[in-house]
């Protein structure tokens, strides 16, 4: 008799998370789209841009992925991100958008190319509809009625802030939602 191994496989993410005050204003406008309109799949997650879609990883290979972003972020000096408004991937999702940078498409570029290059990892999602950075606050659980209810209310709406991208963050799936695991500080 064989005993089954345990999949040792966890389930990661690479984004970008803003600092405060803005982390605490995008997490706010997910528990109004929860309260308001019944989308709780947001909540999962802290504010965030993702850099690379989710992904398994070997507990036991842990050391080449930390490696691998530490060395992006290494080549990485800050930069401004300014976020404007809201927009939406009908007939579901709404989220902060997030206005076009430079230095942003660049590191998502260095990221999925160092991903693919030392870890064997393709962000499949973005060669198919290619990188449009942004922050949910309506995830995909959020019913159609209740998506074209909620649009009206947010597509004139303001929201402006800038806020400074200074390190990397990989996330990892706890079972139920996705935590803060490690940072990589960009170089000054």
């Amino acid at each position: 008799m064989t005993e089954k191994r345990k999949d040792d496989n966890a389930l990661y993410f690479v984004a970008l998370i803003p600092g405060t005050p803005v982390r605490e204003e995008v997490w706010a406008l997910k528990e109004e789209i929860a309260e308001r309109y019944q989308s709780k799949g947001a909540l999962r997650s802290p504010a965030h841009i993702t850099l690379h879609m989710p992904f398994k990883w070997r507990e036991k290979k842990l050391e080449t992925l930390t490696k691998t972003l530490g060395d992006v972020a290494g080549r990485t000096r800050n930069f401004s991100i300014q976020l404007t408004g809201f927009d939406f991937f009908e007939p579901r999702v709404i989220f902060v958008n997030v206005e076009k940078n430079e230095a942003l498409n660049e590191l998502q570029y260095d990221v999925a190319k160092a991903m693919r290059t030392n870890l064997n990892l393709l962000n499949a999602d973005y060669k198919q509809r290619g990188f449009h950075p942004h922050m949910t606050i309506g995830f995909r659980d959020l019913k159609k009625a209740k998506f074209h209810e909620a649009k009206p209310a947010y597509q004139g709406r303001e929201y402006e802030r800038v806020f400074e991208a200074d390190k990397l963050c990989l996330l990892k799936h706890n079972g139920e939602r996705w935590e803060e695991f490690a940072e990589f500080p960009f170089r000054k």
